[in-house]
């Protein structure tokens, strides 16, 4: 079977699942009950599973985590939503020192099985602590999985499978994306490890596009538009940010012999200085151009008004792109000497 869903709606319809496949899945977040999330992405699953497994929180990260860490001692399997990115700091301790640690410190006899969903980036005008990425501090943090979805088919399999995961898992969902509509196969289980898969949207022969989450549309909006020029752009949605699908990232860029990464995220130590780093590891020999990051500036984020200025956008992709063929452009020589 298969249905018309928005991203957004993609991730509920996956909860959903997972609670009528496993009464131990329970979840926690601000207004995620009676209101049905800020998004409505929870909308109706309160209604139909009751307020014992789908729990109003009082305003409090770090107290949804911690007790989110106690139920999953006990055998459930808690899902904490982050209502926006900029709030999962407060909760960051708990995470790290707790959450990431309990598997390695207890010798595998306890388990953390949460996923903490947290809808991330720009793109919709949002107020400050409302458009962050914070994704490299966790992908940085032994023990946690890090991973985002682009589209509602793999947004409805993958929450599934993060949920039924027994690692913690923080779950990415580009927030300017809730609305973005496709078809999704509900019938079957998801495929195993998926979660750690990246995956191939379009296939080519010149550079390696290498993006994730919010941007993955972008970049295949850039692939479209080199194509009219004779450029052929392999895309890559990575979806796991943590561990990072190798295998498929050094075939494709020893294939195409340049890469270049975008994310929305300032650059410096960013998922793209990770991803450059390891390229330059295992396809020294194979490359003919360094590495390109085209990322968010070095800033906080941005006033409303101002992150179009900051996004990267298909213009500043195809400039990387040009930037990797040795063509002119707004990086220069001077920014690989």
């Amino acid at each position: 079977m298969s249905a018309t869903m928005t991203l957004g709606g993609a991730i509920g319809a996956g909860l959903r699942q997972a609670m009528t496949a496993d009464p131990k899945v329970l979840l926690l977040g601000e207004d995620i009950g009676k209101l049905g999330g800020v998004y409505r992405v929870t909308d109706g699953l309160q209604r139909d599973f009751g307020p014992q497994r789908v729990m109003d929180t009082p305003l409090a990260e770090s107290g949804i985590l911690g007790t989110a860490v106690g139920l999953a001692y006990r055998g459930y399997r808690p899902v904490c939503e982050i209502q926006f990115d900029g709030f999962v700091y407060p909760a960051f301790d708990q995470i790290v020192s707790q959450v990431s640690r309990m598997h390695a410190r207890t010798k595998g006899a306890v388990t953390m099985p949460i996923t903490i969903r947290i809808p991330v980036g720009g793109g919709i005008g949002s107020a400050e602590h409302h458009s962050d990425s914070p994704e490299a501090y966790f992908a940085h943090t032994p023990g946690l999985r890090v991973m985002s979805v682009a589209d509602p088919q793999s947004a409805y399999s993958l929450i599934q499978e993060a949920v039924a995961c027994d690692d913690p898992v923080l779950f990415f969902e580009p927030k300017r994306r809730y609305h973005l509509k496709g078809e999704v196969a509900t019938d079957g289980a998801p495929a195993a490890g998926g979660m750690s898969r990246a995956r191939v949207l379009r296939h080519g022969t010149d550079v390696t596009v290498l993006t994730f989450g919010g941007l993955v549309q972008v970049a295949l909006d850039a692939a479209e538009a080199a194509s009219e020029e004779g450029l052929s752009l392999e895309v890559i949605d990575l979806v796991s940010l943590s561990p990072i699908d190798w295998p498929a990232v050094t075939e494709s860029v020893r294939r195409t012999g340049r890469a270049v990464v975008v994310h929305e995220a300032a650059q410096t130590g960013g998922i793209g200085a990770e991803l450059a780093a390891g390229i330059t590891e295992r396809c020294f020999f194979h490359l003919e151009h360094a590495v390109v990051r085209v990322t968010g500036w070095d800033i906080p984020y941005p006033p409303a008004k101002l992150e179009r200025h900051h996004l990267p956008d298909l213009d500043r992709v195809l400039d990387g792109v040009d930037a990797a063929l040795g063509r002119p452009s707004s990086y220069g020589e001077q920014a690989f000497a």
